[in-house]
């Protein structure tokens, strides 16, 4: 998954801010980027928009907020 734009970057934001639990970037390093925290959430935006963002796995604890991601993506046509 990779963003494009700023309004990308906006609306996946606030995707991740209508979820109720915990939302995660995973590198192929194991690295667990937490995007409920606005400190993470600058590192993971930035690890998006660039090369490494089609590496990066998303993964939500909660089957609602999955359901909301996967909107999103959907919706915004992100591959």
């Amino acid at each position: 998954m990779k963003l494009k734009d700023a309004n990308q970057v906006n609306s996946f934001l606030a995707a991740v801010n209508e979820c109720k639990d915990q939302v995660y970037l995973v590198s192929p390093y194991g690295d667990k980027f937490n995007l409920k925290s606005q400190l993470t959430q600058y590192i993971a935006i930035a690890a998006l928009v660039n090369q490494a963002g089609d590496d990066l796995e998303l993964f939500c604890d909660n089957k609602e907020d999955e359901a909301i991601m996967l909107k999103y993506i959907i919706d915004n046509d992100i591959h």
